[in-house]
């Protein structure tokens, strides 16, 4: 009536300041969000021993319940990319629905009285892990087409803060709270945060053209991806720093605690160091991959890396220990936004989210001995085998991204957004 026209879907492309105003909220939203993942994800190790005692479980039934964690989250990150693909309008709705299964998969966990009734609670937890991290990944990927590797590691940033902060937080509330109180009290949060990310983020895509690829162009696109030989060597690198990085979370805690005979307390001020390196390395090391190119920061961190493992075999107790888990922490996680970085480069738009879950299922089929194998080098060699073990695969890790062409440019950003 007084002259003004109805906003389209189309102005917020036409209008460079909201779009750059809603690049900054999606990226402090997301990072922000995966900040709380992983607080939920710290919050199954920090219980767990809590939970066991109170049901009276036995190890192999703790062991089981890994099982069963791992196998729903890795296997279903292929079908949640490929649902935030094809729904990329509904990216808020999908990444609420994530803080809405953890948030009831503990409640499930809290009110189990029994082994069989904790199963479907910890099988949720897969669900809410595997929602959120390939939505989140290609809508930053998409968004931040031309600084891929920055956004990403910026999102790392978040995991590392919450992986480090949560324990510590956690073990403090459990010293007041009985743990099926702590765990039914995180569906508060849980919800809040659903809402949240449902209201913030719901107002950046409802404006965005956000158009349902076609079933032919993105199978055209996976396989394109599958066929691109850096591709298959980044799964390839991906697999063997993942083995590497498996069996050292798993005997460095035995090796810092039974053969250095350092406390509970101090073992986890020797964990936190790998996490909180990692928040402030992330986002250098994404920059510079951006600015220089993926294989001129890849290549010479996996081999430092590569020898850092070697060197914890002789480090000795105090400072020495200190600084090689501390530099360790420096790699530990930002390679692994790299390499995501480097096949997201290289995949098609309509893919962007589902190139984490082909590349994911790849990866944790073929990791799955590598604790086993770990365990029979430190029984028959003793623990400090285990990181001869892991040097070894990360400096092959090393020589495949050498022998490769890394493409040094990113495609424009499209035009469907987010």
């Amino acid at each position: 009536m007084l002259g003004f026209r109805k906003s389209r879907p189309d102005d917020a492309d036409d209008n460079p300041g909201s779009k750059a105003e809603d690049s900054k909220s999606l990226l402090t939203t997301l990072s922000l969000g995966h900040l709380a993942i992983h607080w939920y994800q710290q919050l199954w190790p920090i219980t767990l021993p809590s939970i066991k005692a109170g049901l009276g479980l036995s190890d192999i039934e703790v062991g089981t319940l890994a099982s069963v964690k791992q196998f729903t989250t890795g296997p279903l990150f292929l079908p949640a990319g490929i649902l935030a693909d094809f729904f990329r309008k509904r990216t808020a709705l999908i990444l609420a629905a994530s803080f809405l299964f953890l948030g009831g998969a503990y409640v499930l966990v809290a009110q189990g009285s029994t082994y069989v009734w904790v199963i479907p609670g910890v099988a949720l937890l897969g669900i809410g892990t595997a929602l959120w991290h390939p939505t989140a990944t290609g809508a930053l990927s998409i968004r931040y087409a031309e600084r891929r590797g920055t956004a990403i590691a910026i999102h790392g940033v978040g995991a590392s803060i919450g992986d480090t902060v949560a324990p510590i937080a956690i073990g403090g509330l459990l010293a007041v709270l009985t743990w099926q109180d702590m765990l039914r009290v995180n569906m508060i949060p849980a919800l809040l945060i659903a809402f949240v990310l449902w209201r913030v983020m719901g107002k950046i895509y409802h404006v965005q053209e956000a158009g349902r690829p076609e079933l032919r162009s993105y199978m055209t696109d996976a396989k394109n991806m599958l066929r691109h030989r850096l591709v298959i060597v980044v799964i390839g690198v991906m697999i063997l720093t993942t083995a590497a990085r498996l069996g050292i979370m798993t005997f460095l805690p035995i090796y810092i605690q039974e053969d250095l005979e350092y406390s509970a307390f101090q073992l986890g001020f020797f964990w936190g160091l790998l996490h909180i390196m990692g928040g402030v390395s992330q986002p250098v090391m994404g920059y510079l991959s951006d600015r220089y190119g993926r294989k001129a920061v890849l290549l010479p961190s996996l081999i430092v890396f590569g020898f850092l493992y070697l060197a914890l075999s002789q480090a000795n107790a105090g400072i020495q220990l200190i600084l090689v888990i501390g530099t360790l922490g420096i790699f530990f996680y930002a390679l692994q936004t790299l390499t995501m970085a480097a096949v997201l480069d290289v995949a098609g738009e309509n893919v962007q989210a589902s190139s984490m879950g082909i590349t994911t299922i790849f990866t944790q089929l073929l990791v799955l001995p590598s604790p086993l194998i770990a365990g029979v080098l430190a029984d028959r060699f003793g623990t400090q085998a285990v990181f001869l073990y892991a040097g070894s695969l990360t400096l092959l890790a090393a020589l495949l991204v050498a022998v490769v062409r890394v493409p040094r440019t990113t495609r424009k950003t499209p035009r469907i957004s987010g």
